[in-house]
């Protein structure tokens, strides 16, 4: 694949790339057999979400991933050509299959349990990044989701502090999260859920106030912006200077896969545009509450123009 360097600037997106199989039961869930309801396969891919939100909200993004020689990867590849997403850099395994995503909906569309196979990001190698470092030093903003191994996840950081470029953090789940632990102090911005934030705060979270608390808590060690997602309450921020609460939008609830991408998605593009902190936080809510309201991992006719029609007052 080709590799020169974009001339026009750009966020490197470095991460998960893959196919979601999602099934939302029609009614109760019963145990040891099936349920009738919907099944829905789709792109996805945390890295692969926010790269594509990026985009439609107008931020060229360029996608550092890896997938298979296979039917899913050629599908990803063609859903960003159709989209924008900038994936020359891409690396394609013929030995390893694209990544897949698998979840398990309530009737309400809430997640239930899911499963991942994330063996194709093993390609993501700590030389692999420095041989791309040139992709992180002419960067805007580089965003990183914790599928990447700990090892990847040094190097990005190492480059990224080389070059005095900013880096944002999706933990991506509690099992992954302690991956950012050790750069809590070189992270810009962070995303977790509540889950997450109890892991990487080490503090326990069962209010509002507990969340902001773990937000300046993860300030304290070095993040420059703390969010912390708390689903139906709504989002929490925490920066040196101020903190605060944004709660969730009303919204039917169809499908939350990919909702805190587009939140992540949507806060790094307003920032990068010099909207301020508590702003770009409600633009993000708006994002998510869109999404949430789709079957769609992202909400194709989304736009800065749409989420400021929709914005969180």
């Amino acid at each position: 694949m080709a590799n020169a360097i974009p001339s026009q600037s750009y966020v490197l997106v470095i991460g998960s790339a893959g196919i979601d199989s999602k099934g939302r039961a029609g009614g109760p869930l019963t145990l040891g057999t099936s349920t009738p309801g919907n099944v829905r396969v789709s792109v996805g891919g945390v890295a692969r979400n926010v790269a594509d939100n990026l985009t439609r909200l107008g931020e060229q993004a360029v996608l550092l991933s890896a997938i298979g020689q296979d039917g899913s990867g050629k599908r990803i590849l063609n859903n960003a050509a159709e989209v924008g997403i900038n994936t020359e850099f891409c690396i394609v395994s013929d030995t390893l299959h694209t990544s897949a995503y698998l979840a398990l909906l309530d009737e309400n569309g809430n997640l239930v349990m899911s499963v991942d196979d994330m063996r194709v990001m093993a390609c993501i190698t700590p030389k692999l990044i420095e041989d791309r470092r040139d992709l992180i030093k002419k960067a805007r903003m580089v965003v990183i989701d914790s599928n990447l191994s700990q090892e990847s996840i040094n190097t990005v950081f190492r480059c990224a502090r080389r070059y005095k470029v900013r880096v944002c953090a999706d933990p991506t789940s509690t099992v992954l999260a302690p991956r950012l632990k050790p750069h809590l102090s070189r992270i810009y911005m962070i995303t977790p859920n509540i889950a997450e934030a109890q892991v990487l705060s080490e503090c326990t979270i069962k209010s509002e106030d507990d969340a902001i608390t773990a937000a300046r808590q993860l300030v304290a060690r070095g993040v420059e912006i703390a969010m912390i997602t708390l689903a139906e309450e709504g989002v929490v921020y925490a920066t040196a200077n101020a903190s605060g609460h944004v709660p969730a939008m009303a919204t039917e609830l169809v499908d939350s896969t990919g909702a805190s991408d587009a939140l992540t998605a949507t806060v790094v593009f307003a920032l990068l545009n010099d909207i301020p902190i508590d702003e770009a936080v409600r633009l993000g809510v708006s994002a998510a509450a869109l999404t949430l309201a789709t079957d769609e991992t992202v909400y194709p006719e989304l736009s800065l123009d749409l989420l400021y029609d929709s914005l969180v007052i």
